[in-house]
């Protein structure tokens, strides 16, 4: 995969997506502190030194349109989508599934750094930081 910091749209094969709800220990608010959407543009979350907050793409053969907003601990070090759910229903009858997705815009390695840095006593969220300041533009 191409560093996350190179622009412009790109066909990502075969991502391993999963799903997520409010109702789970994350509560309702992503990780920049702004309510997890589940309309338009849909929330998502990732290792954000593989796909940056910000990051804006499209599931291949629907109109679901995503934004990376938010992280998880599992994710990291994983090249694994989090997809948020607006119901544990809809949560289960995603499931896991690999995916084509077409990244419409990368996202912000600084701004990743930025959300993140304040946070770096957590293990998981140092080796973010790491992977994001070994990129280069």
């Amino acid at each position: 995969m191409r560093p996350a910091t190179i622009t412009g749209a790109r066909r990502i094969a075969n991502v391993r997506t999963t799903a997520y709800t409010h109702t789970e220990k994350g509560g309702r608010r992503n990780a920049v502190g702004i309510r997890l959407s589940g309309s338009s543009v849909m929330s998502a979350a990732s290792d954000w030194s593989r796909y940056p907050l910000g990051t804006r793409f499209q599931i291949v053969g629907t109109s679901d349109r995503y934004v990376i907003d938010d992280y998880g601990g599992a994710l990291i070090g994983t090249n694994t989508i989090d997809l948020y759910k607006t119901s544990r229903s809809a949560m289960r009858q995603w499931g896991v599934r690999h995916v084509d997705i077409d990244v419409i815009s990368w996202g912000s390695k600084e701004q990743s750094l930025k959300v993140l840095k304040p946070r770096g006593r957590n293990r998981l969220i140092r080796r973010m930081i790491a992977g994001l300041e070994q990129q280069t533009i």
